[in-house]
């Protein structure tokens, strides 16, 4: 039977949806409504300072925190105006150390800086690496310009110290085919879960979409022993979500961190900006929790304005224990440290609308 032209044009056009990933971009999961109960009170362990700026005449502390990661007794910090990573001690207040990721100098202006940072906003842990036999750290660029799409491998060492060379890796290829099927790309969250690195791109933009990218774990292995950039072939799912507001200010991704059963962490932070490049005023965070399969389990409001923009977690002896960290967009501002201990899991709140 011979297909008339409406009808052929109407199947064109839905093949080409289905090439370009459209349904994809068309669906949004709601994330379950907080409990009618008091936010979450986080209590404050400690400051990130340094016994020595990253450069003469710097801060001798991390200000802008956005990624998070424990191993062993150790947690690893990146901030995204920064060419470098900190490690501070688990316990006590003893101060960090500094470890170089790029070569050069950022500007001390503010705006000037802005425009070149590599704007680091995650970090993972990523094991199973033959060249990195005691894991490795994988520092994630945001990719909200085209100079932020570098991100780095750091080896580690048995004790979850630094070690080894650490190698650029270039995002570019990836992000772009992100970049299509999501518009303004700001990827503030990467869980490493074995089968797929886990990216949570913060939507929050006028365009931008809060999503979880699931990328293939082998093959990202695979091109990250061979030194070469991981390629958009990579990428294995997109699903959007919608996570609320806070004061009427949305809701978006600001990190993630996976637990060992699959699951993954996630903080949210309300900025009131128009753009993934633009700070704006902060009215609050949240934490929350995907399950294995990127089905949303359950979301709580933080007490405060505080902006969160990394965390790390534990289960240990039936609790969920998480360290967090903030960013206040205010570079003589210090960055603490926060702990919070919640019963794993929570009580279920009730589906959003």
């Amino acid at each position: 039977m011979p297909i008339s032209a409406p009808r052929f044009r109407l199947l064109a056009a839905f093949l080409l949806c289905l090439s370009s990933g459209c349904q994809e971009r068309a669906r949004a999961t709601k994330a379950p409504r907080p409990r009618r109960a008091p936010p979450l009170q986080l209590t404050r362990s400690r400051m990130l300072t340094l016994p020595a700026p990253e450069v003469a005449g710097g801060a001798a502390y991390v200000s802008a925190a956005s990624g998070l990661v424990r191993v062993g007794d150790w947690l690893h910090v990146v901030a995204d105006d920064s060419l470098s990573l900190a490690s501070f001690p688990l316990q006590g207040e003893g101060p960090g150390l500094w470890v170089r990721l790029f070569p050069g100098e950022l500007p001390r202006d503010a705006a000037d800086r802005k425009a070149v940072k590599p704007d680091l906003e995650a970090l993972c842990l990523v094991e199973g690496l033959a060249s990195a036999p005691q894991g490795a750290l994988l520092a994630v660029p945001s990719g909200s310009a085209p100079a932020r799409r570098r991100g780095a491998l750091i080896p580690l060492q048995a004790d979850g110290r630094l070690g080894g060379a650490v190698r650029e890796v270039d995002f570019s290829g990836l992000y772009a085919r992100l970049a299509r099927e999501l518009g303004p790309l700001n990827v503030e969250g990467a869980a490493w879960t074995g089968k797929h690195l886990w990216l949570l791109n913060r939507g929050n933009s006028d365009e931008g979409s809060d999503a979880v990218v699931m990328i293939a774990g082998e093959g990202l292995a695979r091109a990250l022993e061979a030194g070469v950039p991981p390629g958009p072939e990579l990428v294995r799912d997109v699903k959007r979500w919608k996570l609320g507001r806070t004061r009427s200010v949305r809701l978006s991704f600001s990190d993630a961190a996976p637990l060992p059963d699959g699951r993954v962490v996630f903080t949210a932070a309300a900025e009131d900006t128009h753009g993934p490049y633009a700070d704006g005023a902060v009215v609050g965070s949240a934490v929350g929790m995907l399950a294995p399969d990127g089905t949303p389990l359950w979301l709580e409001h933080v007490e405060g304005k505080v902006k969160l923009e990394g965390v790390t977690a534990r289960v240990e002896q039936g609790r969920l224990h998480l360290w967090l960290v903030s960013d206040a967009d205010d570079s003589s501002v210090v960055a603490p440290l926060f702990e919070l201990t919640l019963d794993d899991p929570p009580p279920p709140s009730s589906p959003g609308r």
